[in-house]
């Protein structure tokens, strides 16, 4: 079992530059510092921010890393990106995916010239509890979606407060695999406070995992040869699959009909195991189907860089330079998956929220690498065209048009005749489906140069993919 975090007891609190309270959350106080980026030399032209969200009465604290963007932090958008897993670190999104450096295997940081703060602001936000930096001196984990809502909500409030020359940029909430679950929800939170102080421009979810009761009804296949790659298993166990689905699908509707821990809990048992046992014993990686795990790398993600991040992110010097209070740094935390697992929070249904989004005029993006087999894009289409909302024919009638980069090679806007092919995407509205070719679960780092036109587009606007 993993570690979980654990707090420094010997922090100093006269380190942060400011703590911000509100009148309205009174037990939440919001600390920063801003951070000298030539100590660790990331992103060292770019102003950049780290703290805690602190909950005095419940002794829980949210850390978090702010960077500005590299063009017009001015006018340029804000992105908060959550990572998923439920308990795994959003550094990992920083440093492995679509943040300004990732770190090589000398622990040194490298420059990425595809990071997400090229055209905006991007926060990197822990959480729940227990998650990397983030911590609690007590066992009193966070463990449902419902529950994470209003901290982070809190957390936005107590950002602007300190940041207001950003309350007139568009503000978008990003993220991928669990933060299926995470961001429609938080996106229904903020837009139903009357009493918040800013306002939610669109959602993006990459390979998320929302709508349980469609999305197990794809791993057979795409583990069997239908979702664009050769098939990985056997038959029978291509078959074994066919056949389990309808008693699963049988759970989920129990546990979306009574939406409790009793009826959620064995949803989960028996569905995970149905559709994900044979494949992990063949080593796979189930971030993506093209690739196995390297059986003599110590950490559970199946990529070596993981290991990087977390042995730079427990090096005395980056810790101090942080302002981090955890004496170990794990990525993700087993204690955190173990909570939301026993609320049953991982099979409840949360396409609702984005249904909800949708009829609020919210723009709704759902990427999708399509070489990753855990929320593989077959799945998460699929739900995409069940999805009950007001313009669900009309979305149903539209087809997949190719999808061209409008960056060059260098990552500069194309102005050659020949464009790159990276995807195809269906779209109505503000509605948008987009399959990512060669791509596994983390988009970012599979397609770089894919992942930052896909963002660059769709924060400025153009949530259909036009070529022009």
């Amino acid at each position: 079992m993993q570690q979980k975090s654990t707090p420094n007891q010997d922090k100093d609190d006269r380190k942060w530059d400011s703590v911000i309270k509100t009148n309205q959350f009174n037990d939440y106080s919001l600390r920063i510092k801003k951070n000298n980026p030539a100590i660790l030399g990331i992103d060292p032209d770019v102003n950049q921010y780290s703290g805690y969200l602190d909950i005095q009465s419940v002794d829980k604290h949210f850390f978090y890393w702010f960077f500005e963007s590299r063009n017009d932090p001015v006018n340029d958008p804000l992105i908060l990106w959550l990572n998923g897993g439920p308990g795994c670190s959003s550094m990992t999104g920083l440093f492995f995916e679509l943040g300004p450096s990732s770190i090589d295997s000398n622990l040194n940081p490298v420059y990425n010239k595809y990071s997400w703060n090229n055209n905006a602001s991007v926060i990197f936000l822990e959480q729940p509890i227990g998650v990397g930096y983030s911590y609690s001196k007590s066992s009193n984990l966070v463990s449902s979606t419902d529950a994470a809502s209003l901290d982070v909500f809190v957390f936005l409030e107590l950002f602007f407060q300190k940041f207001p020359n950003f309350l007139n940029n568009k503000f978008h909430l990003a993220g991928e695999s669990y933060g299926g679950h995470y961001l429609p929800r938080f996106g229904s939170e903020i837009i139903n406070r009357e009493d918040r102080s800013f306002n939610l421009s669109s959602i993006m979810i990459g390979n998320g995992f929302t709508d349980a009761l469609v999305q197990y009804n794809f791993y057979e296949p795409m583990a069997c040869g239908l979702g664009g790659y050769k098939q990985v298993l056997t038959d029978k166990e291509c078959d074994d699959m066919t056949n389990s689905y309808p008693f699963c699908a049988k759970l989920v509707r129990n546990c979306y009909k009574n939406l409790n821990a009793f009826s959620c809990v064995p949803a989960q048992f028996y569905c995970e195991g149905k559709f994900n046992d044979a494949y992990n014993k063949k080593n796979l990686n189930p971030y993506d189907i093209r690739k196995y795990c390297d059986e003599g790398e110590n950490n559970d993600e199946c990529y070596k860089e993981f290991s990087y991040i977390e042995d730079y992110l427990n090096l005395d010097y980056v810790k101090e330079a942080l302002g981090s209070e955890v004496d170990k740094f794990v990525s993700c935390s087993n204690s955190v998956f173990q909570a939301f697992t026993f609320t049953g929070d991982l099979i409840k249904p949360h396409q609702q929220y984005v249904a909800e989004l949708l009829d609020r005029d919210i723009p709704v993006l759902l990427y999708a690498g399509d070489k990753d087999y855990i929320c593989n894009w077959l799945g998460n289409e699929a739900w995409s065209l069940d999805l009950d909302y007001k313009d669900h024919d009309k979305f149903l009638k539209e087809q997949f048009r190719d999808y061209y980069l409008l960056l060059d090679k260098n990552g500069d806007n194309n102005s050659e005749n020949e464009k790159e092919y990276g995807g195809s995407f269906r779209n109505y509205g503000n509605f948008t489906f987009l399959r990512i070719f060669d791509a596994g679960h983390m988009v970012p780092f599979d397609q770089p140069k894919v992942s930052l036109d896909m963002v660059n587009r769709w924060i400025s606007g153009d949530y259909s993919f036009e070529e022009n």
